[in-house]
């Protein structure tokens, strides 16, 4: 008979093998009865499943981000350098030096002044997707709506959108890839090259002539204190690329599915979008976790619960799990749009690294079902395999075929 440390164990082991990537809620529901810590002091990991657990170790002084690390090879290669100074992997003054200057990309003014633009650009892609019978709602709607915003947001061009697009795949499999191939490592290693070369430039070209847009204000504060290198300047403008469409563009693929499956919640937000689409939208973040999990490392023993830690144990901190916590969230299997704490959620973290673009992310979203909730209340997803990347940070399907 299978004792209750060998179940703990047993579930450890396949979480870090990849296996609750095919059933999400089942799998963390189980880790979670087991218990919402899951600790084994010889592996010296431990796996939070539950909401108030995971809020403490996101806002504990005591609890840091892992680093960017590797062999000897890997900090050599050209995914390392773009990926090690970001911000996501730096802690105390480092990381409060970069937020700094990154966050006044998002002030509730910036973000106010972008409505008018991310309504006409759904209208532009709505209007696009009408002219034809069927279409891939990730390509036509989840991935050009928020890299267009993004990249305007930043102070680039349009035309390069299709190059972040791409780069932007490479770098999720940096984040949370599972069993990257060979061939697809050679990929990333050489997006990573084209980034590099493209955000140095850009850098030089921003220092010369100053353009709008936040990343001409991080190329000037180099010059102005010496504070972000050149490296750094890279990797956080590669970082915002990515973080600032990534999670929007799961929440809008994942949400067109949900209400298909769930029609009377969509008939009930079709009512009056404009007035339920921002809850709706909380509530599609609990739901979907379009960001699943994050890593922290315990720098000084911990207590989550009931379960002491020892320093230096590793925390997979699972952002979905805490979501579908039946202690916080009433019959939480359910996507229920006008839950009224659905904005306790954690898809957007908590503490020091709270989601920079949370505010940007729930502004595309909520414009985006407003819009096609308002024209097409009645778009059908025609029966079909779904087919998710395979990767531990972020949740997105490859395609969904919809008709409007």
């Amino acid at each position: 008979m299978t004792t209750p440390s060998s179940d703990r164990l047993a579930v450890l082991e396949a979480y870090w093998q990849g296996a609750h990537l095919a059933d999400p809620a089942a799998f963390l529901d189980r880790a979670r009865n087991l218990s919402p810590v899951l600790h084994d002091p010889q592996m010296g990991l431990a796996l939070l499943t539950g909401h108030p657990e995971v809020s403490a170790a996101l806002k504990s002084p005591h609890v840091r981000t892992t680093k960017y690390e590797g062999g000897d090879a890997f900090r050599a290669s050209e995914s390392h350098a773009v990926m090690a100074p970001m911000m996501l992997f730096h802690d105390g003054p480092s990381h409060t030096r970069l937020r700094s200057l990154a966050q006044r990309a998002f002030t509730p003014r910036v973000l106010e002044e972008s409505r008018e633009f991310i309504a006409s650009l759904t209208d532009e892609l709505l209007d696009e997707a009408e002219r034809q019978e069927e279409m891939d709602g990730v390509a036509a709607f989840a991935v050009p709506l928020p890299v267009t915003v993004i990249v305007r947001m930043l102070g680039l061009s349009g035309r390069d959108a299709d190059l972040f697009r791409e780069w932007s795949a490479s770098v999720a499999d940096l984040l949370g890839g599972l069993d990257v191939t060979p061939e697809r490592w050679a990929q990333v290693e050489a997006d990573a090259r084209a980034m590099r070369a493209y955000f140095r430039t850009l850098a030089d070209d921003l220092r010369a002539s100053p353009q709008p847009g936040l990343l001409s204000a991080l190329a000037a504060a180099e010059d102005e204190g010496g504070r972000l290198s050149g490296e750094e300047l890279l990797a956080n403008a590669v970082l915002l690329l990515v973080a600032g469409h990534e999670t929007t563009s799961n929440l809008i693929s994942g949400s067109l599915h949900a209400l298909h499956e769930h029609p009377g919640q969509r008939a009930w937000l079709a009512e009056n979008p404009g007035e339920r689409a921002g809850n709706a939208v909380e509530e599609l973040l609990r739901f979907l976790s379009p960001v699943q999990s994050t890593g922290r490392v315990a720098v000084a023993p911990l207590r989550l619960g009931e379960a002491e830690l020892p320093a230096g144990t590793f925390l997979g901190v699972s952002l979905a799990g805490a979501g579908r916590d039946p202690r916080v969230f009433a019959d939480p299997h359910t996507l229920d749009l006008a839950r009224e704490n659905a904005r306790a959620h954690l898809s957007f973290a908590a503490g020091a690294h709270y989601c920079l673009g949370a505010s940007l992310a729930r502004l595309e979203g909520s414009v985006f079902l407003t819009r096609l909730l308002t024209r097409f209340p009645e778009y059908r997803v025609p029966a079909q395999t779904l087919t998710y990347r395979p990767n531990f940070t972020l949740r997105g399907l490859r395609e969904l075929w919809v008709r409007l």
